[in-house]
């Protein structure tokens, strides 16, 4: 097991009704908030409404930065800085999913830095403070709600770059599972990917004897899977979108991590994808992950993927591990695409036919972390052809 420090400042307020507490707990840093969002659904489903009148109950004056993009850019980032010192805000408070949430860590980073944003993205080591954040999630994946990290697209550049710092970790987090009830069938299924990817980044590294990591992980794993199910037969079902939204806070907030930290792959690989063509990005991570796994299989991972299929995915234990591997592998796929409906492959995703996929790979492959199989640009690109078509003849 590798030497890790861990530490979490964020207080999680979960359940029905805690936003309430929002305007007691913004009033703690000053009057003068920046309310962060995206597109109109948080006015059509109530939750600006429940927002807004707990800030003016507690006397806060609100300035608001709408219209934040999925794959949020640098340019939302720049403008909500630019309010922040302009109106002298105290605190921000990002209100919707992964999106808005690290544009609002941006945000609250580049408002106490005196050159371009951008700088913060590309040298991390420069953001040595910033302004408190708070959020209100309304949407189960990318875990941003509990976490130090925020990734964001540069369209002038074709970049899309995760950034990590312990002045992102929100102060405070309200978690309310009716909130996730109207998101969109191929946003929750698009979630709920995502969390299931943020675990695979971690389980599928060898660092010695992780016992307790890898058993939570399972155990975060069949939750996602079982409850993923669930919200897409129902998306009415509480304790399944309670259940998912936990789970995404715990599947990237370190913890299980800790003692074996560093394999991100596929999330390198997608995050090319989503900055050229600004793809849905669990979409993306469902149409590499299985070629990923098929790609690294041999004897020295199969062991790994078995365990995962025999103690996630209940397949029964044999002596034939490269055939309870495979079977593993088809299980996710069909999960994936057959219980949550996503697209099979790259080009339904909407990566074009004319892509050019090794310049995609040789960037990918610059920010691959230590995989349990190294993979460079021609590993990348091939998972790339497998990931582009239904059919392997007809992969470009």
């Amino acid at each position: 097991m590798q030497n890790f420090i861990y530490s979490i400042p964020t207080t999680v307020y979960f359940g029905r009704g805690q936003v309430s507490n929002l305007g007691s707990l913004a009033s703690q840093f000053g009057d003068r908030v920046l309310l962060v969002y995206g597109g109109g659904s948080i006015k059509r489903t109530g939750v600006y409404d429940q927002v807004v009148s707990s800030l003016k109950e507690s006397g806060i004056e609100i300035g608001e930065l709408p219209g934040v993009e999925p794959n949020p850019k640098i340019g939302s980032v720049r403008a909500g800085a630019e309010i922040c010192r302009r109106d002298s805000v105290d605190c921000i408070v990002a209100v919707g999913g992964g999106s808005a949430i690290d544009c609002a860590k941006g945000i609250a980073a580049a408002s106490l830095y005196d050159g371009d944003a951008w700088d913060l993205v590309k040298n991390p080591k420069l953001i040595t403070g910033a302004l408190p954040l708070i959020t209100v999630l309304t949407a189960a994946a990318t875990g941003s709600e509990m976490d130090f990290y925020s990734v964001l697209s540069n369209p002038d550049t074709d970049e899309k770059i995760s950034i990590d710092s312990p002045y992102l970790f929100p102060k405070y987090s309200i978690m309310d599972p009716d909130y996730t009830m109207t998101v969109p069938p191929r946003q929750t299924a698009a979630g709920t990917a995502d969390i299931l990817s943020h675990i695979f980044e971690a389980y599928f590294l060898k660092a010695g004897d992780t016992e307790i990591q890898d058993g939570i992980m399972e155990s975060l794993m069949r939750t996602v899977i079982d409850n993923g199910r669930k919200v897409m037969a129902d998306p009415k079902d509480y304790d399944a979108r309670a259940n998912l939204m936990w789970a995404s806070s715990w599947a990237i907030n370190g913890f299980i991590a800790c003692g074996k930290s560093g394999a991100w792959v596929c999330h390198p690989m997608e995050h090319q994808l989503s900055a050229f063509y600004d793809i849905v990005h669990g979409e993306g991570l469902a149409a590499i992950i299985p070629h990923w796994l098929r790609y690294t299989l041999n004897d020295r991972t199969v062991d790994m993927v078995a365990c995962y299929g025999e103690r996630v995915l209940g397949i029964p234990d044999s002596d034939d591990r490269y055939s309870m591997a495979e079977q593993a592998i088809r299980k996710t796929e069909e999960w994936f695409f057959d219980d949550l409906k996503l697209p099979r492959t790259l080009r339904e995703c909407g990566v074009p036919e004319d892509a050019d996929l090794p310049l995609l790979a040789e960037r990918a492959a610059a920010s691959l972390g230590s995989a349990y199989v190294p993979l460079d640009a021609d590993d990348v690109l091939a998972i790339y052809r497998a990931a582009f078509c239904e059919q392997e003849g007809d992969a470009l």
